[in-house]
């Protein structure tokens, strides 16, 4: 079986399933940019071993804005056309829709009555005026299949035309099975990890992500103000700003708020656990692959209700759902979680719900519904 697959760029969740995926088919695998061409992200991040799928990097037209000539807005990649024509692949799936290449590829198949397939990594429903909603439907509706990871995300689709016996589930994550934990770790073992990055608070709370607004990290910063102080606050990411530095020196009084640089997953998971739980104060999130890492190492989750793993994987059994936007809401969660009786519990319940996300079952979801 031969599948092609269009997507942006090589983001290490994505080449990882796309190896296990290349070991069932013939696989090729298209980006529309390289990572030297992204701004956005440090070159550390992207994954570059290409396994078992062939890789293409299609030649694209940056696209500037009038006053910015620095930094391109989109990339558009119109030798995906020949691709798809020559390629003679058995599916053609397509990681998204709204990107121009995914639309000049839907506009061609469209044309040419191929058959293609939308996957998301997750969405959430919501209003927009007619003309956007109008071309947004034109470029979903027509799938002949959508691969959701979530309810929410179903919705979306379904809001976008896509019929509801056409959307198919698949467990989007970031984990292979041997990156999820057997069991939560000790108290004895968390400390000597602690004691290896030099943490000194009683009790940790960890937070994963960009320096962006959209993450929600200036909330958690003052949050810091009204929360336990036997608790440490760990922020990682790339992109740390003065606006950050700022507010941790206006609501940091008792300096238990740190900034960590980015980290590579292996360092990563070091801090994870380390942690007591991960607090996620996401502004919006079609998903949220911190989320699927921080379980899988054995931690209670709190994060809002805009957050679509957040909704899918975390309830009261492991967890906190809290709204948008309110410091308040996070400092109490924090305060009400962490001196639980029943926060080992919570941990392992993480562990068993985390479970079955992994780019094994996602292939095995994906190859269900392509081979019928």
């Amino acid at each position: 079986m031969k599948i092609l697959f269009l997507t942006n760029y090589p983001a290490p969740y994505r080449v990882h399933f796309f190896n296990e995926l290349g070991k069932k088919c013939e696989l090729t695998v298209a980006f529309e940019e390289r990572p030297e061409e992204q701004n956005e992200r440090e070159m550390s991040w992207f994954n570059l071993d290409f396994k078992n799928f062939k890789a293409i990097y299609l030649e694209n037209k940056k696209i500037y804005s009038i006053k910015d000539r620095k930094h391109y807005k989109a990339v558009i990649a119109f030798s995906i056309k020949k691709l798809i024509r020559e390629g003679n692949f058995d599916h053609i799936i397509l990681g998204g829709y709204a990107t121009l290449t995914a639309m000049y590829a839907i506009q061609y198949m469209q044309f040419c009555r191929i058959p293609y397939w939308i996957e998301i990594d997750g969405g959430i429903k919501q209003k927009r005026n007619f003309i956007v909603h109008a071309l947004q439907k034109h470029f979903v509706s027509k799938a002949k299949g959508y691969f959701s990871p979530s309810k929410p995300a179903d919705e979306y689709l379904e809001s976008l035309g896509a019929s509801k016996d056409k959307i198919f589930r698949y467990p989007f994550s970031s984990l292979s099975k041997d990156d999820i934990l057997p069991t939560i770790l000790t108290t004895q073992e968390k400390e000597i990890i602690r004691n290896k990055l030099g943490m000194k608070e009683r009790k940790i709370v960890v937070s994963v992500g960009q320096f962006i607004p959209r993450k929600g990290f200036d909330l958690l910063i003052k949050a810091s103000k009204q929360i336990n102080p036997d608790v440490g606050i760990y922020i990682i990411g790339d992109g740390i700003t003065q606006k950050y530095i700022d507010l941790k020196e206006e609501y940091d009084n008792l300096d238990r708020v740190h900034f960590i640089s980015f980290k590579s997953k292996n360092e990563l998971e070091e801090y994870y656990r380390a942690s007591d739980l991960l607090c996620f104060p996401t502004r919006y999130d079609i998903w949220g692959l911190v989320i699927n890492e921080a379980m899988a190492n054995g931690l209670p989750i709190i994060t809002t209700d805009k957050c679509i793993a957040g909704l899918t994987l975390v309830d009261k059994t492991n967890g906190k759902i809290i709204p948008t936007d309110d410091a308040e809401k996070i400092a109490d969660a924090i305060n009400e979680l962490i001196i639980s009786e029943n926060l080992d519990e919570l941990a392992k319940n993480s562990l068993s719900k985390i479970e079955k996300y992994t780019y094994a079952n996602m292939v095995e979801d994906h190859l269900r519904v392509l081979v019928k």
